[in-house]
């Protein structure tokens, strides 16, 4: 609050703000502030300029700080990929994240450093129109054909449970995911217990989702790829 009085007007930013938000496990060692115009900078903190709108602005504890979508678009512009996709995950779990007003923020910063980012990391929690359950299952059937690697055999029983993609040579299966059939308590749960009773027998399990399956499917791939040569190795 006294480095924002003291460059008044101006609200916490970046980590400062996510930190106030509780979004970041540590408090920054710099203090990150953002004011309308250019201010002299101090050895304490960091102060950047930028014209905020109203919906950019909040308060935490009586403390002006950035809004939460303004808040994770000015962190994409810091942090890499992986942390920022921590930060997000944190967001949600609070209950703070929605899409919308996080697109709102997008399409009227086009020019932030961090835009680009933030686009990437969203794409996760975007409605995913890509895949059915048996498009995915094509897909992934598609890429593995490609890649050069033997066909799995596809919703294949195994010890009570049908299994997406199963090798049956190396005792390995593949459980191609999509969130909204596995986004409850009970599903969390279920999964846990699958996957222990098929490790009993020997099968091991990995999860390839749908949206990665669709921003990075090459590296899907050689994932599943490398799994099932390790198996090989394991097994003779």
């Amino acid at each position: 609050m006294a480095a924002i009085l003291a460059c008044r007007p101006s609200v916490a930013s970046h980590g400062s703000a996510a930190w106030l938000w509780g979004l970041m496990r540590s408090r920054p060692g710099t203090i990150h502030l953002i004011a309308p115009t250019q201010r002299r900078p101090r050895r304490e903190f960091v102060v950047r300029c930028a014209e905020l709108g109203a919906t950019d602005m909040a308060a935490v504890d009586g403390v002006p700080v950035t809004a939460v979508p303004r808040t994770l678009l000015d962190l994409a512009a810091v942090l890499p990929s992986l942390p920022l996709e921590r930060v997000l995950e944190r967001t949600e779990a609070q209950g703070l994240f929605d899409v919308p007003p996080v697109e709102e923020v997008l399409d009227r910063n086009a020019g932030h450093a961090g835009a680009a980012n933030l686009q990437q990391a969203l794409a996760l929690y975007r409605p995913e129109p890509a895949f059915t359950r048996s498009s995915l299952e094509q897909r992934f059937l598609e890429l593995v054909r490609e890649a050069g690697l033997p066909a799995p055999a596809m919703n294949f029983n195994v010890g009570g449970y049908e299994l997406d993609a199963y090798w049956e040579r190396e005792r390995f299966a593949v459980e191609l995911d999509l969130y909204e059939t596995h986004g409850t308590r009970a599903a969390f749960e279920r999964d846990r217990l699958r996957e222990d009773d098929l490790l009993l027998i020997e099968v091991e399990t990995i999860r390839v989702t749908g949206p990665r399956l669709r921003r990075e499917p090459d590296a899907a791939v050689a994932r599943v790829a490398a799994h099932l040569a390790r198996r090989r190795r394991e097994l003779r």
